[in-house]
């Protein structure tokens, strides 16, 4: 018994989980790529609120720092979407058309995924 737990010990752990503010989990899959897992009647915007949480209160970066989808559109049943911190990497055409000031690259400041698209998700009980 007691081997079957140490060789369970010695086996690969997944990256570690982040729940976002809107209940939406995140992980980061690459040095520069957080990927938001799929969730059923869920919106683009609630896919860029939980990456942009994970941005700012996992990785700790500041909130100008930019985001941009790195998944192409359009994007499969069932498929998550992966955002990335690296311009290099956005999928051409799949990010956010935005309006004032900045680039029009598709990217957006974490600051404005989290304080534009987060809302949080209260369960209902009978």
């Amino acid at each position: 018994m007691r081997l079957m737990f140490l060789a369970a010990l010695l086996l690969p752990l997944p990256a570690a989980a982040f729940t976002a503010q809107n209940g939406m989990t995140a992980v980061q899959t690459a040095p520069s790529e957080i990927t938001v897992i799929h969730e059923v009647r869920r919106g683009d915007t609630d896919y860029w609120c939980a990456a942009g949480d994970f941005a700012q209160r996992a990785l700790g970066l500041p909130g100008n720092t930019r985001l941009w989808r790195a998944s192409p559109r359009p994007r499969r049943a069932g498929d998550g979407i992966v955002f990335t911190l690296d311009p290099a990497k956005a999928a051409p055409g799949a990010g956010l058309s935005q309006f004032g000031s900045g680039p029009r690259d598709g990217s957006i400041p974490v600051s404005m995924a989290v304080g534009s698209f987060c809302r949080v998700i209260v369960p209902y009980w009978d």
